[in-house]
């Protein structure tokens, strides 16, 4: 008799995950990589594929399943559980979760104690301190890739976190399945959904542990868990957060797309001096020259993170819309202005 169907789906979705990893390195290896490559390229012995573990269910399905998988091929597995240090006794629960990995026989395994700062409100930072945390575990230990339990239901809250913000096709486009530096961190379960991962928690006997924070009303992304998903729900009928993962699949592929584009219009558009030419710019259809903008922005040291719909939007209007505006002050003290029919960005 097979394993329950819940426990048989997280598995599958993390081998095919391991099996990826597996010939990236394969591939990077038969490429001979040059010296100064990423560690991932380089380890002796079999990859360390790390999982990052809150306690709660879907991270705990998640390393479960590594730990399963991980033992039928060539990959060591380990995990991290980071204590943001937000709530009285964290620490204590930090060690309970790096517990409970190692005694699914995960090696090595690390409970990292972060500093959560107010940049970007809450969440945000805390975020930022948990995958500055996770960059720097994998970059010590070596780590081929960093397993993240992030299911359908965490990207359908995404997307309309997204559309909410009204940010773009990009911010619709959810997480990624694979993301950061040279592909580190891997989502095998943004197929899934959340109540399979507690299902097969709960089939294991795997203890897992309800952070309180996400059930409270104060974060957005708990308001949007417990209320709005559930409306939307009772609404539109049980295929909303479905929909919305599929969505966020295919506004990816079109940013990707759009993306590509922007990358091969940004060297024609510009003179021998490299300046960007107004008039090649205002004959690109407005989604990719507002990528080429953003593009140019970034270059020139406008923080990435800092550089918002409504500055391009600026940027766009120097191109589309000129009355003789004067300089635009960008992050980053980049400042644009026009000047005789070119665009000029420039650190300030």
């Amino acid at each position: 008799m097979g394993p329950h169907p819940a426990v048989a789906a997280i598995r599958l979705a993390v081998r095919r995950v391991l099996h990826d990893v597996l010939n990236e390195l394969s591939r990077d290896t038969a490429d001979s990589p040059p010296a100064g490559a990423p560690a991932r390229t380089r380890a002796d012995g079999p990859p360390l594929v790390l999982v990052a573990c809150s306690g709660g269910a879907d991270s705990m399905a998640l390393a479960s399943a590594l730990a399963f998988e991980a033992r039928k091929l060539a990959v060591r597995a380990g995990g991290i559980t980071v204590d943001h240090g937000l709530q009285a006794g964290s620490d204590l629960r930090a060690a309970e979760v790096a517990s409970r990995l190692t005694a699914l026989r995960l090696d090595p395994v690390e409970s990292v104690a972060v500093t959560v700062g107010r940049a970007g409100g809450p969440e945000a930072a805390a975020r930022d301190a948990r995958y500055a945390a996770l960059d720097e575990a994998a970059e010590r230990l070596g780590a081929a890739a960093v397993l993240l339990g992030h299911t359908r239901d965490d990207q359908a809250e995404t997307v309309l976190l997204g559309l909410a913000r009204g940010s773009g096709i990009r911010s619709l486009s959810g997480m990624a399945a694979v993301s950061g530096s040279a592909g580190r961190y891997r989502r095998p379960f943004l197929q899934l959904d959340r109540q399979t991962a507690r299902k097969a928690c709960l089939v294991q006997s795997l203890p897992v542990w309800d952070d309180p924070m996400n059930a409270d009303p104060a974060y957005t992304r708990s308001r949007l868990r417990h209320e709005g998903l559930p409306a939307l729900e009772k609404s539109l009928g049980k295929g909303v957060v479905e929909a919305l993962a599929r969505t966020a699949q295919l506004c990816r592929d079109d940013a990707d797309a759009l993306d590509t584009w922007a990358a091969q219009a940004d060297p024609t558009v510009r003179d021998d001096a490299g300046l960007l030419e107004c008039a090649k710019l205002y004959a690109l259809p407005p989604a990719v020259r507002r990528r080429v903008l953003r593009r140019a922005a970034i270059a020139e040291g406008a923080p990435a993170g800092s550089l918002f719909a409504r500055h391009v939007e600026e940027l766009d209007r120097l191109i589309t819309g000129w009355r003789g505006q004067g300089a635009i002050n960008l992050p980053g003290r980049v400042v644009a202005r026009r000047q005789g029919g070119r665009l000029v960005i420039r650190q300030g």
